[in-house]
């Protein structure tokens, strides 16, 4: 893998299988395999030959429309499934910010989630404990650092993830819709935020619905179409094929 690159997707293919016939409780089960009754399956291919590579340093935007398989990009990318064909390698640091509450405990408070996400992320506590009232002060949940997790709202979750996963200085940063969620000023100060993160040279991989929000945060897009690659490149070019699909 070359110096300069930090992600390389090779020929990705995920295959997934669908139960076609309901199966309502395990006599049934039982009964249809004494019986020699086959339970058919149905396979569904959410990416195919998915291919693309990243520099460190790139930003990409990946678009499509409903069931294009872009959670599931980058959920293969993050390591939560396993490829069924085809071979990803990344270098470095994976902060994935995957969806609200992803890597939370429920019961614990904002504090002791910092230092539980913290570790996954393989940070130790005095580093966590050089970032923790940045993570606070960003997220806005000062008065709220010692409530169970479980009494946030969806935005206040979304928020201390963002906040958690932009602090640790990841070398790949992963974001799922994320942005959406809170009111129009979080959103602004968010996308400050990954924009000081250039800085850095952080590989950002972005989905996103909003075009506008991807234009002003990557350098390159992505378009998936039914788990195949529509377009790739810079994202100038990839805006207005984007635009016309969704016209």
């Amino acid at each position: 893998m070359a110096g300069k690159v930090s992600v390389k997707v090779e020929n990705v293919s995920m295959k997934f299988s669908l139960s076609s016939e309901k199966v309502d409780s395990l006599k049934e089960y039982v009964i249809g395999i004494l019986t020699g009754k086959q339970m058919a399956k149905d396979e569904f291919w959410a990416l195919k030959n998915v291919s693309f590579t990243l520099e460190k340093g790139d930003r990409l935007g990946i678009l499509g429309l409903n069931g294009a398989g872009k959670s599931t990009l980058l959920k293969a990318i993050a390591g939560v499934y396993r490829p069924t064909e085809g071979k990803i390698t990344k270098k470095g640091v994976i902060a994935p910010l995957l969806e609200l509450g992803a890597g939370f405990d429920m019961q614990y408070t904002a504090r002791e989630n910092i230092y539980l996400y913290g570790a996954v992320l393989g940070y130790n506590r005095k580093f966590i404990d050089t970032k923790f009232d940045d993570i606070i002060r960003f997220a806005e949940l000062e008065k709220f650092v010692d409530v169970p997790l479980k009494n946030y709202s969806s935005g206040m979750k979304s928020r201390l993830g963002f906040a958690i996963c932009t602090a640790v200085e990841p070398d790949i940063l992963i974001l799922d819709e994320v942005l959406s969620v809170g009111d129009a000023k979080f959103r602004k100060k968010s996308e400050k935020r990954i924009i000081d993160m250039f800085a850095h040279n952080v590989t950002v991989l972005f989905v996103s619905h909003s075009l506008e929000q991807v234009c002003s945060i990557c350098n390159k897009g992505l378009i998936l179409d039914h788990g195949e690659v529509k377009a790739f490149g810079s994202i100038d070019k990839i805006a207005p094929i984007y635009e016309e699909m969704t016209s």
